[in-house]
């Protein structure tokens, strides 16, 4: 394989967070593009590429990040359903597609996903259709790769699969259960995806790919449910369910949030399965073959049970959550904005305190008050929010971009800070902080801040009302985390 000048957007998602180490591990030369570059900052491969700061509808970052590229790799797709995101995707696949051909790109590879033939499609599926056909007519040659729903630790589908089946041991569910389903291996997404570097100039068309496995989705939640080691599940097909009260259903059931729900259960309303196999004529498959839908299981809940997640789809960026970071303290000034401030002093080392601060959240619990963060999660899904159950991506560390339940890590300093910005439904901003500073005669000092800025008068009345819980939640989660850290080993 010749090296290449490789550039890929989407870097921070599921698929090109570990498309990138891939190619770099290849001797490529990589270039990415995104929104936000401190989403990259604590990723293992963040030096070994050149970042550029711009959307896809930013025709100067467009220009910049395409300039001397040989491949582009197009791994942006929106899960929002609001509003007319279908022009927005066209629009930015007509920027990048722009940009290719000014620049001399020698190749784009997009992905999008299988699809059956016809124009009765999910408004999801045909903007991704659309998106495809827009780079095969840009002038630069390109490989449109039609996936069937990705199986990984992390992968949206793989999650939604795992959480109903284990939390239901009968489940009602929509008539999709009965559709016929290629799911495809990550790792078998990736293969294609570093191979089509290599393809001949001439090649501008799409290839469907797909496991050795075609499903109904009912089989794949009891497949999942073998490798699991859970009892077989009884699902009973439901004429009833329609595809906005199966999205409800997911939301509430699981923890991927209704934004996200409703695209993937308006795509399962059709048989996606390969409609050719023209990709086996010039790209050979993975070494040992393609994956089979169990393995591919198998192999997401090893990397499971390692803490060796690489990306997932929790970190996807939540519609409609705050973006802006907290400003610094003196920007107050004018505005109203309301804290809460616990301080504690312990005999516990920095190193300590932090262990217990860094592994926070997910199956470890925020120390105080279980039932109340319980029911603020609760509260945050039936309006259509992220939740509590989201989790985290990595039991003990976290990066920055992360998500946790239902914050986002804004910033981090190791053994110093960790700052989180609030992305459940309220009105307003608001941000968690918890601090470290060495303590004068040995220990440590514990500095938790809860920030909110009020967004007109229900922001007001929100944060008043919750203002006598916050004696007994943040008291005790200041009390518990530094007792906790006093039990840690001093190592």
């Amino acid at each position: 394989m010749t090296a290449k000048r490789i550039l890929v957007t989407g870097s921070t998602g599921y698929v090109g967070g570990r498309l990138v180490p891939r190619l770099l591990d290849a001797g490529h030369d990589v270039r990415v593009l995104v929104r936000s570059p401190e989403k990259l900052r604590d990723v293992p491969w963040a030096g070994q590429v050149d970042v550029v700061e711009g959307s896809l509808q930013d025709r100067d970052a467009m220009s910049r990040a395409a300039e001397g590229i040989d491949v582009l790799y197009y791994l942006v797709h929106s899960m929002t359903g609001r509003g007319d995101f279908e022009t927005e995707e066209r629009a930015a696949a007509e920027s990048v597609a722009s940009a290719a051909r000014e620049a001399g790109v020698q190749r784009i590879v997009y992905l999008g996903g299988l699809h059956p033939e016809g124009d009765d499609l999910s408004r999801h599926l045909r903007s991704r259709v659309l998106v495809g056909q827009t780079l095969l007519d840009s002038g630069v040659p390109t490989i449109a790769f039609q996936a069937g729903v990705i199986i990984g630790s992390g992968s949206t589908s793989f999650e939604m699969i795992r959480h109903l089946t284990e939390v239901l041991p009968y489940m009602p569910a929509p008539k999709w259960v009965r559709n016929h389903i290629q799911p495809i291996a990550i790792r078998d997404v990736l293969h294609y995806l570093v191979a089509a570097i290599d393809l001949p100039p001439d090649i501008n068309r799409t290839f469907d790919i797909g496991g050795p496995d075609i499903l109904r989705y009912g089989q794949m939640m009891n497949g999942y449910a073998v490798e699991a080691g859970l009892p077989q599940r009884a699902i009973a097909a439901l004429p009833v369910l329609t595809p906005w009260l199966a999205s409800q259903w997911v939301n509430l059931v699981t923890p991927i949030p209704r934004s996200i729900a409703v695209p993937i259960v308006e795509s399962l309303q059709f048989d996606c399965v390969q409609r050719e196999h023209d990709i086996d004529e010039v790209l050979p498959p993975p070494e040992g073959g393609l994956t089979g839908y169990r393995r591919a299981v198998r192999l997401a809940l090893a990397k499971m049970r390692d803490g060796d997640v690489e990306t997932s789809w929790q970190n996807a960026s939540v519609e409609g959550a705050p973006s802006d970071p907290l400003p610094s303290d003196p920007q107050w000034a004018g505005h109203t904005v309301f804290t809460d401030l616990k301080i504690r002093e312990t005999d516990a080392s920095p190193a300590q305190l932090w262990t217990v601060i860094e592994g926070i959240g997910g199956e470890n619990g925020w120390y105080s008050f279980p039932l109340a963060w319980a029911l603020r999660g609760w509260m945050d899904k039936l309006v259509g929010g992220v939740g509590l159950r989201r989790g985290r991506r990595h039991a003990q560390e976290l990066q920055t971009g992360d998500a946790l339940d239902f914050w986002r890590v804004e910033a981090i300093e190791h053994q110093r800070r960790l700052r989180l910005r609030a992305e459940m439904r309220v009105p307003g901003k608001a941000w968690l902080e918890m601090e470290i500073e060495p303590g004068e005669n040995g220990g440590s000092r514990y500095r938790q801040r809860a920030v909110f800025f009020p967004m007109g008068l229900s922001g007001r009345l929100y944060w008043f009302a919750i203002l006598p819980f916050h004696g007994i939640i943040f008291n005790g989660m200041a009390n518990r985390i530094t007792l906790e850290a006093e039990k840690r080993p001093a190592s």
